[in-house]
């Protein structure tokens, strides 16, 4: 039977809701199962920009959408609460592996192995406001030894990031800066790299279709975290990290969205130059 076919009751079709595929969203889907709402959702599991793009189109209801993303296209969508990927501290899958220090690397070549708009737009912003530097960019596949073959730092998201700064950087003797860190300590202020979004025109249509999907990314999210260890757990078995630094890992990220994230995307929005109108609206 085709996922998006309608119910033949109710006429409706199932919410078409994206996945990050990245570790450092398994608690916001673990619960689905548990919770029975995996059934209600058509799933499409991807990377945070691609998520973005799909969403922005309208070949997804409710996505996750990169900050920047969100930002270049507030009027088209609108945000569910208190549910993001941020940090308020270290984030440790947003990195800069580094063989100079920072304040250095003035048109030197500079890796951007991220598929996260956010997290290399933050990794600029630092580099240039904070340590007074213009380096040379490039795009490649995230591979660590890769990338410091031909450049003299990196940026990393994701699993990439958390292997990269582990296991490979101690190993080559690198530097590694956690831009969660580094915009904390610069700012004083979380960060939030992803929010969940819904189009405007879609929640016009479906406003308790959405209100649906939000409330079982909460309890997914609360379930996940309640039992922590288990999921770290269920998700060493499949990776290359072991269950207890994913219990770390897990709960060092901030999944939520309130008043004191909302406060640390309107100082980014301004750092980086959007609009004031650029911003993040609740439902």
């Amino acid at each position: 039977m085709d996922k998006s076919a309608p119910d033949a009751e109710s006429g409706r079709t199932r919410p078409r809701v994206g996945h990050i595929q990245f570790l450092n969203c398994v608690p916001l889907y673990w619960g689905l199962a548990r919770t029975g709402a995996l059934l209600d959702l058509e799933l499409t599991k991807d990377t945070p920009e691609k998520l973005s793009a799909q969403l922005v189109r309208g070949d997804l209801d409710v996505a996750p959408v990169t900050l920047m993303e969100y930002l270049r296209h507030a009027d088209e969508l609108v945000a569910l609460p208190d549910i993001a990927v941020g940090c308020d501290g270290p984030v440790m899958s947003c990195v800069i592996v580094s063989q100079l220090p920072l304040d250095q690397l003035d048109g030197q070549r500079v890796a951007l192995g991220s598929t996260s708009r956010t997290s290399v737009r933050l990794a600029e912003l630092l580099l240039t406001e904070r340590y007074g530097v213009r380096p040379d960019y490039y795009s490649c596949p995230p591979d660590l030894s890769l990338m410091m073959r031909e450049a003299q730092a990196a940026v990393l998201i994701g699993d990439a990031a958390l292997r990269a700064s582990l296991h490979d950087a101690p190993r080559l003797g690198l530097q590694v800066h956690d831009l969660g860190q580094m915009w904390k300590d610069w700012t004083g202020l979380p960060f939030v790299f992803a929010v969940w979004a819904t189009r405007r025109d879609y929640f016009e249509r479906e406003p308790e279709a959405v209100r649906e999907v939000h409330r079982a990314f909460l309890a997914s999210r609360d379930l996940s975290l309640e039992e922590v260890d288990k999921v770290a757990e269920q998700a060493a078995r499949w990776e290359s990290f072991d269950s207890e630094l994913l219990s770390r890992y897990f709960t060092t990220l901030d999944f939520s969205l309130g008043a004191g994230q909302l406060t640390g995307i309107a100082e980014f929005a301004r750092r980086v130059g959007f609009p004031e109108e650029a911003r993040v609206e609740l439902l």
